[in-house]
């Protein structure tokens, strides 16, 4: 017993150290709401993107290399951390410098690809998705199916399927929608674990600030 728990503890400190970069299946690309974040968490940290007139709606939250169950994080790699300049170019898109630091940080070094190159992906990866604007449209908060969310965006992008995208809840709110794109950014069919389609009917959709 004793060996077994020290093997677990060993296995578990390997990973801890993060995988090899490179060495996934495919992407997601996950946008978040921002309004309903700063309601849940960003107006608690004093985040940019939340203050009034910001205008930000669907901002890109990540990039994220997915194996066909579970992800790798924290990968070990030698590409070169991005500059403070190449971070503040991706805030009109993430919302903070601090947040396209983060994405790197966790998920991008999993990519294999330089800072540049990755950031140049995760960028044309979220200009080829068309974001309904009737979301934007909206004056006052709204509590809907969160399913209408996920039908808006396979109305304005043809080339998707339901299989391709889910949406996630948090806290009674709708939080981000998440796509499924392989390795050079075409849609793909998601793995099992990361279609967890939220069920609420009666999810909060906050107007922009």
């Amino acid at each position: 017993m004793r060996l077994l728990i020290a093997i677990l503890l060993m296995t578990g400190l390997a990973r801890a150290q993060g995988e090899a970069a490179g060495a996934f299946d495919y992407y997601v690309l996950s946008l978040s709401w921002s309004p309903n974040w700063c309601a849940l968490e960003g107006d608690a940290r004093g985040a940019p993107q939340c203050a009034d007139g910001a205008g930000f709606g669907w901002v890109l939250h990540g990039l994220w290399p997915q194996y066909d169950r579970g992800w790798p994080s924290y990968c070990r790699t030698d590409a070169r951390d991005p500059s403070r300049a190449q971070t503040a170019a991706m805030a009109d898109i993430m919302g903070a410098p601090g947040a396209a630091w983060y994405q790197w940080k966790k998920h991008g070094r999993c990519s294999g690809l330089s800072a540049t190159a990755y950031f140049d992906a995760a960028r044309k990866a979220y200009d080829a998705v068309v974001r309904p604007q009737v979301f934007r449209r909206l004056t006052t908060p709204v509590r809907l199916p969160a399913g209408v969310v996920e039908q808006a965006f396979l109305k304005e992008n043809p080339q998707l399927s339901a299989d391709m995208l889910t949406v996630t809840c948090k806290a009674g709110a709708v939080q981000e929608v998440r796509l499924c794109l392989s390795r050079d950014l075409a849609p793909r069919r998601c793995g099992a674990d990361v279609v967890r389609d939220c069920t609420l009917d009666q999810a909060l959709f906050a107007p922009l600030r």
